[in-house]
């Protein structure tokens, strides 16, 4: 059981934000959007797979990838589920290093955020052509 999500970079990409990352469905990004490293993601949080969004309602923990499969770089991250997540936004993925949960929640309590992220995958994802996938897979406790 997982999730995949595919998205490209673009050259506003920062990923700079202390305490958020996220992926979205959408096609821009302006500097203000220091959380976001990928655009035009083929999928949003109500698309997810039931299995997955099953396992992250009992709070359980997830392994998130963030991978650049032209390159081979990858980097990881441990997230927790909630019983409030809805799964409901038709755009964005958001994953949070607090506990703090909305509509555009995928996880919380996450051991990263935007600007944890190794720097040398940041970097191509300055470039729109970069393809990354953020795969979530759950964890044992």
């Amino acid at each position: 059981m997982k999730e995949e999500v595919v998205a490209r970079g673009h050259p506003n990409v920062r990923a700079t934000h202390r305490t958020t990352l996220e992926v979205t469905k959408e096609k821009d990004l302006t500097p203000r959007g220091d959380c976001i490293i990928g655009v035009r993601a083929d999928k949003s949080l109500k698309d997810f797979n039931d299995e997955i969004k099953d396992w992250l309602r009992k709070g359980m923990p997830v392994l998130i990838e963030v991978l650049l499969p032209d390159y081979g770089l990858k980097d990881f991250l441990k997230a927790y589920g909630s019983p409030k997540l809805t799964f409901k936004h038709e755009t964005d993925i958001v994953i949070r290093k607090s506990e703090f949960v909305c509509d555009r929640t995928l996880a919380i309590k996450s051991s990263k955020s935007a600007r944890d992220i190794d720097r040398e995958i940041v970097e191509l994802l300055k470039d729109p052509k970069t393809e990354l996938l953020l795969i979530v897979k759950p964890l044992k406790k």
